[in-house]
């Protein structure tokens, strides 16, 4: 059996990736805080929880269900355990640059 924070090491690096692959994080990527990563594991199956900042403006709907179905395969295919569940919490939304200066004054 995988330990969990083994699997969580995992699931975070997955979401990192995701990150990179399926968002436009130009010019935003090195603001964002590495996801970090709780699971639960137990009888083959893990559940993960993944806490991470997204880019702003983005279609969030679209880019949590990516991320949800990345990190799900990715996990369940290195560590061979069924991903039953992967919930998000957003933390942050972070900028893409120059938003700050287009606001109204």
């Amino acid at each position: 059996m995988i330990p969990d924070k083994v699997v969580a090491r995992i699931a975070a690096r997955a979401a990192k990736e995701a990150l990179a692959t399926h968002t436009d994080t130009s010019g935003v990527h090195a603001k964002l805080a590495g996801p970090r990563a709780s699971v639960t594991v137990g009888s083959g199956t893990a559940r993960l929880g993944l806490t991470l900042d997204l880019p702003y403006p983005a279609d969030l709907a679209g880019v949590s269900r990516r991320l949800q179905d990345y990190v799900s395969e990715r996990v369940a295919h290195l560590t061979g355990m069924r991903v039953t569940e992967v919930t998000l919490a957003i933390e942050h939304l972070i900028p893409a640059d120059g938003l700050e200066r287009r606001r109204v004054q």
